[in-house]
């Protein structure tokens, strides 16, 4: 039986690529740039180690080659067109310009790109939130759902899972709410809001009408690589934002945001090799309140600043307990 590869063994080559490419950002950019890049390497990780965690259920149900391509094009997705093209499109579409014209502001211009992105923060928020609130939501309104963490609330969740459609009425009741009261454009807002949730059901629809264990069947592991690479640009989307507050430079940004994208795939597929959701019962439970943290920590970001350590800290907090909890499930061995 092939044992489980060792956490240092499974970052070592990923850690070198990674010490190299920040050296390189250090000598061509300097020590400023080189301090920045590795505080967004750290940003992104913690801000989607609940990612990882959501990602690897995911992974599991995919072949040994989706896995990798995961990994291999995924990481073309998760740095080129998350991190760098999909803010083009949003701020584009918010201020009704080309993309081609933002995309040159953005490369020559990063001091007013920025504010473009920053004037387009609703919008932003709005989508991704309601993407990761149908995420989390879909989780716990199963009413096959068995196991629970947090007992009597997400027990009573999963009763209220029989209801068809349930998530999707409560996601519309949100969106119109904070459309409502926002002091920003309600409609971009709303119609982001919109989108994302066609989005989620229309990729999670395609997705599970797949028998994702057929081998040799394309169909299903594109589905699911596709479901990823759209979770991961929701999650992407709120550190992308506040990347900005630490730099201007959108070279400087993608590499920061790129390596830590690239160490959150990578302890996905840790986790799916080592099988850490089977030996921690409680830690998807504790991702996916994470989801609904962050989410909220988005949407109450277009009435009042929350800092980007307040978001990060919300998903530590609940992963950590989760983690803690698992730990003390477990029987002592006599």
């Amino acid at each position: 039986m092939k044992s489980a590869p060792s956490l240092f063994r499974f970052f070592l080559i990923p850690g070198i690529v990674s010490i190299a490419i920040l050296a390189a950002v250090g000598m061509f950019f300097g020590l400023t740039a080189l301090l920045t890049a590795a505080l967004l390497v750290v940003l992104e990780i913690t801000l989607s180690f609940d990612n990882a965690v959501v990602n690897a259920r995911v992974l599991q149900g995919m072949s040994p080659v989706w896995q990798q391509r995961f990994l291999t094009w995924g990481i073309f997705t998760a740095v080129f067109l998350t991190r760098a093209v999909l803010p083009v499109l949003i701020v584009a579409a918010s201020v009704a310009i080309s993309p081609l014209t933002i995309a040159f502001v953005a490369l020559f211009d990063p001091v007013r790109y920025a504010g473009l992105l920053h004037g387009a923060e609703h919008i932003i928020a709005a989508f991704g939130g309601m993407f990761l609130t149908m995420v989390g939501l879909k989780y716990f309104f199963d009413e096959e759902k068995e196991v629970h963490w947090i007992h009597h609330v997400e027990l009573h969740f999963a009763r209220w899972g029989s209801i068809e459609a349930l998530e999707i009425a409560i996601a519309l009741s949100i969106l119109v709410g904070i459309a409502f009261f926002s002091p920003a454009d309600s409609t971009g807002i709303f119609f982001a809001g919109i989108f994302a949730i066609v989005l989620f059901v229309l990729v999670q629809g395609v997705a599970s009408s797949f028998d994702v264990s057929t081998k040799g069947s394309v169909a299903p592991g594109f589905a699911l690589f596709v479901y990823l690479n759209v979770l991961d640009a929701a999650f992407s989307l709120d550190s992308v934002v506040g990347a900005f507050a630490l730099s201007t430079s959108v070279l400087i940004i993608t590499v920061g945001l790129g390596i830590g994208a690239y160490f959150v795939r990578m302890l996905t597929l840790y986790m799916v090799h080592n099988g850490t959701l089977a030996r921690l019962r409680y830690i998807e439970h504790g991702a996916h309140w994470a989801i609904l943290g962050l989410a909220g920590a988005m949407f109450a970001n277009m009435f009042v600043d929350v800092p980007e350590p307040i978001t990060g800290l919300i998903g530590l907090l609940f992963v950590g307990g989760a983690y803690l909890s698992s730990i003390r499930s477990v029987p002592i061995r006599a």
